[in-house]
């Protein structure tokens, strides 16, 4: 590894220190179940996050993978993120379709599915460590590329509802195991072809169903409750031990469970109410402090931008901010994964073209507005302990703690912030689990098919292991799981290569349709008082 450490995509340092067991029959189960993956995890690591020489410092290809791909989008689609901004937004409100149309949600409650998935513990951690190892010029690299991503988010999940499957009960199917299978085929109608696309699709419900389970669930646990016990006076607290531990997953775990067993629509109603109440929490807290430092704005800016094209006082100079800024960009807005999809294609629209317009704003709340909003905060704060973490980085290379560079920030004007970071935490945690829940559902019944008896046993599946992450830490699973969800964005970004043309096709559909007056602006509540006369009217 270069001094440029490829961070974690969803865990890029713990938060509060992890919560396993420390003693007895669990601490040897967890110690046995280390042993297992702590190879499969350092060889799977070693490959997926393999770093190409650039310069002193080292750009892992799995990065360069995605950043290509949001470039070769972005231009092939006439840099459709920025053309269409203000028709996104007026397609979230739900302007152009209908409750009518098939799907399950709207196109809000499958935009903040999807954005829950994604906004989580990276935002406050990762975004930490990368001003610190990358300077403040970093955050102007994760913007760009945060930008790019939004191409890649709009090809794939146009692709998600195109190719997405109705069942009789109502409920849709869609994501990678979808279009990859019945797109590449389309494409390519030739036995290999098939084969192909067969592959990929079981090979992205595998890597999704596995990552979900652990990435998704397991670490959202564990940190969740460390941080409780942390604000709760730590071991000596009311939190402290495993027997509490066990406690909060079985509670955390009949949430989940519950909302889950609804589906697509119980998930977008409630993250619907959770994202942007955590959104709001957390955006209002980064105010309050750039707020009160409003003198130091321009300075701050001007170090972003600088920083930047200098890399002063950076590794690897301007190379290394950028490589930085990028990673974290694409390890926080997931753009290319192909788990998006999954999500979006719930969505109720005759037109998939929309909920790709759609799709685009989501690595704009996750990075350009929620990661930009941590890293403006950090650099305005300043505060003696994120200069340290530089030095020290800079001297030695050892990683620094990336949420005690962000609670530094917010202490400075908020002695109270360690109780804010945990509802935060909280909130992130809770919705990632539950989209995360969905995922892995959506690849379970790929893969073992949608009998109610199946069903139940991924409910249960799922939720044991809640339990499990509040009391066993289990570090090189996690670690493992983090190569495998980055190994579907190798799988996943062939076919969008493949299938990019369909997605054009889905575009010119839209915009005769708009042309020839089939797909109207209206708003929402006439839209509604419409479809209510006309099927008055069929009676």
């Amino acid at each position: 590894m270069s001094d440029l450490a490829a961070f974690p995509p969803v865990a890029p340092d713990v938060l509060a220190s992890a919560e396993g067991a420390s003693s007895g029959v669990l601490a040897a189960v967890e110690d046995a179940i280390e042993a297992v993956f702590t190879p499969l995890s350092e060889g799977l690591s070693a490959v997926v996050f393999a770093e190409i020489p650039i310069g002193d410092t080292g750009f892992p290809w799995i990065v360069g993978w995605l950043i290509l791909a949001a470039i070769i989008f972005t231009v092939s689609f006439g840099f459709v993120q920025f053309r269409n901004f203000r028709l996104a937004t007026k397609i979230a409100r739900g302007r152009f379709t209908g409750d009518d149309e098939p799907g399950e949600i709207p196109h809000f409650h499958a935009l903040t599915s999807a954005v829950s998935g994604t906004v989580g513990l990276g935002n406050i951690a990762g975004v930490g460590v990368a001003v610190t190892i990358g300077g403040a010029g970093a955050t102007l690299w994760m913007i760009v590329a945060g930008l790019l991503g939004m191409a890649t988010k709009f090809v794939e999940c146009t692709l998600g509802v195109r190719y997405r499957e109705h069942h009789p009960d109502g409920t849709v199917s869609g994501g990678p195991m979808h279009y990859l299978r019945k797109g590449v085929a389309e494409r390519m109608p030739t036995a290999f072809g098939r084969r192909l696309g067969a592959t990929l699709a079981a090979l992205s419900a595998v890597f999704i169903l596995f990552f979900g389970v652990a990435g998704g669930n397991m670490f959202q646990t564990n940190q969740t409750f460390a941080q409780l016990t942390e604000v709760t006076g730590g071991d000596a607290g009311p939190l402290g031990g495993d027997g509490a531990a066990l406690v909060f997953g079985i509670v955390l775990a009949v949430l989940v469970g519950w909302v889950l067993v609804g589906g697509a629509r119980s998930l977008g109603r409630t993250t619907s109410r959770l994202v942007p109440a955590m959104a709001i929490i957390y955006v209002s807290a980064c105010l309050i402090v750039i707020l009160v430092n409003i003198p130091l704005i321009p300075a701050a800016v001007g170090a972003i931008v600088s920083g930047a094209f200098t890399g002063a006082g950076v590794v690897g100079g301007v190379v290394g901010a950028l490589i930085v800024g990028f990673q974290r960009a694409a390890f926080s807005n997931e753009a290319g994964l192909g788990s998006a999809p999954i999500a979006h294609s719930a969505v109720k629209t005759r037109h998939p073209a929309t909920e790709g317009y759609v799709a685009l704003l989501e690595p704009f709340v996750d990075t350009v507005v929620i990661c930009t909003m941590t890293a403006l905060t950090i650099v305005i704060a300043d505060t003696p302990v994120w200069r340290d973490a530089q030095a020290t980085y800079a001297a030695t290379g050892e990683d620094p703690g990336g949420v005690t560079i962000t609670s530094s920030a917010f202490e400075s004007v908020l002695p109270w912030f360690p109780y804010v970071l945990t509802l935060a935490v909280a909130l992130f945690a809770v919705s990632t689990m539950l989209t995360w829940g969905y995922y892995g559902q959506k690849a379970w019944t790929y893969l073992f098919g949608r009998g109610p008896v199946r069903l139940r046993v991924y409910y249960g599946v799922y939720c044991a292991f809640i339990v499990v992450g509040s009391v066993l830490t289990l570090g090189a699973v996690l670690d493992f799981a983090d190569s495998v969800l980055f190994l579907l964005a190798l799988v996943n970004i062939i076919g969008l290569y493949i299938l990019a043309p369909v997605v054009k096709e889905e575009v010119v559909r839209f915009r005769v349709a708009r042309r020839s007056g089939e797909c109207v602006e209206m708003h929402p509540g006439e839209r509604r008082e419409l479809t209510a006369a006309v099927s008055s009217s069929d009676e």
